[in-house]
């Protein structure tokens, strides 16, 4: 992977959640790249221990970790293991979350509705809960096992991935836009509580990105793009998604000691222009 900054992590801890998934398990590759040693944790084990295997065999430190990021019991043991395996945690990335079908309408406004349709009032409690405790309380839980030692120690650096929904909200994704506001207000929360500590809190805010998770909103079994792809891009002056890589810089930049000393509590949009348009 060519890395986007020449920063050396070289001796530091790096937690990183959801690196099971493409865009995080991207982030853990770069930090184990850039001298980290890296704990990839994520519910889906077998993509975690993939990963791990791969980059160890590149000559890198990474291990993986069977994690549920809201089951504060398992948080711990896997914080126990990391500290046993690798040393206490320096950079912890908070990026577990996700939307699920249970709390998405199927139609844009309700005036549009149509016969079978899943609308705003027959959205799911139980999914809309999901998406909520997915996304805020697993940012939420497992700042709260790695980063004790981070505050004993008066050093650390914490980066949540929040998302450009927490801005504006999209449609169709009620919860998952809410959650990431939550994810949002909640970085500075933190950057403010741990401000004596020394630890600095951020986040990112990506913007359209190709993932599993929405590749088929985004395009067509025949790979063109749907009516929602050409509004994204219709309203994104790069007239085009963001690149999973295209992240790492923010990432770096903000979990670097050295570059980033002044900043905490801010959340940096990476969306191709989209926060910059008004639509005329």
């Amino acid at each position: 992977m060519d890395l986007p900054l020449n920063i050396d992590f070289t001796g530091k801890v790096v937690v990183v959640t959801g690196a099971g998934g493409v865009l995080c398990g991207t982030m853990a590759r770069a930090f184990a790249q850039a001298g980290a040693k890296v704990a990839a944790l994520d519910l889906n084990k077998e993509s975690v221990e993939k990963l791990a295997k791969e980059a160890r065999e590149e000559g890198y430190i990474c291990n993986g970790y069977q994690a549920n990021v809201l089951d504060v019991e398992e948080l711990e043991e896997v914080h126990q293991q990391v500290l046993s395996d690798l040393g206490p945690c320096d950079i912890l990335v908070n990026g577990a979350g996700g939307n699920n079908p249970r709390a998405t309408t199927d139609n844009e406004y309700q005036h549009e509705k149509k016969e079978g349709q899943k609308t705003f009032f027959d959205l799911e409690p139980n999914g809309v809960d999901f998406v909520f405790k997915l996304n805020f309380q697993g940012t939420l839980l497992p700042t709260q096992a790695f980063a004790k030692e981070m505050a004993d120690r008066k050093s650390g650096c914490i980066l949540n991935v929040s998302s450009m929904n927490a801005y504006v909200p999209l449609t169709k994704i009620p919860a998952y836009s809410g959650a990431k506001a939550a994810v949002s207000n909640f970085t500075q929360w933190l950057a403010t509580h741990f401000a004596g500590t020394g630890i600095r809190c951020n986040a990112i805010a990506p913007g359209f990105l190709v993932s599993n998770q929405n590749r088929a909103l985004l395009f067509q079994e025949d790979g063109t793009p749907t009516p929602r792809s050409n509004k994204i891009l219709a309203g994104t002056p790069m007239g085009r998604f963001v690149e999973g890589e295209e992240l790492l810089g923010a990432v770096f930049f903000l979990c670097d000691d050295k570059a980033a000393s002044a900043i905490t509590g801010v959340v940096l949009p990476i969306d191709a222009g989209y926060s910059a348009y008004s639509g005329v």
